[in-house]
């Protein structure tokens, strides 16, 4: 298995790090009986909670185009290189990203935003030219 599926995996998890971190980081964390509506808890946090939470929406929103960079990357023969690099660099920049969204730096966040954009462009560059 070449290393951009395992980063596949790694970023199909990521947003569970980050709902966990707006669940339960902080001292306003959900009580047991949130736990039911874990959404309406969600959408009232504040803060570096709710920051978080939109990272964990983000990270879902950035998932699938990753997930099929990978995947064509690898079915057209894209060098194996180019598509495992690019997979890493995109989980570095979205790792960042969620640090960033977290501690609130906008700037710095939009920037490492668009690296990962094209890191996932980049992917299907590399299946085209495969």
């Amino acid at each position: 298995m070449i290393l951009a599926y395992w980063c596949v995996l790694i970023a199909a998890f990521m947003p569970v790090a980050f709902a966990g971190y707006a669940k339960f980081a902080g001292k306003n964390k959900m009580p047991p009986q949130a736990n039911a509506h874990p959404r309406a808890w969600l959408e009232q946090a504040e803060g570096a909670q709710k920051r978080a939470h939109w990272a964990q929406l983000n990270s879902q929103e950035a998932f699938p185009p990753f997930a099929a960079g990978v995947i064509i990357a690898a079915l057209a023969g894209a060098s194996t290189t180019a598509t495992n690099v690019l997979a890493v660099l995109f989980i570095i920049f979205r790792v960042i990203y969620g640090v960033c969204y977290i501690k609130n730096f906008a700037t710095a966040r939009s920037m490492v935003w668009g690296f990962a954009a094209l890191c996932v462009v980049g992917l299907f560059i590399a299946a085209a030219l495969g």
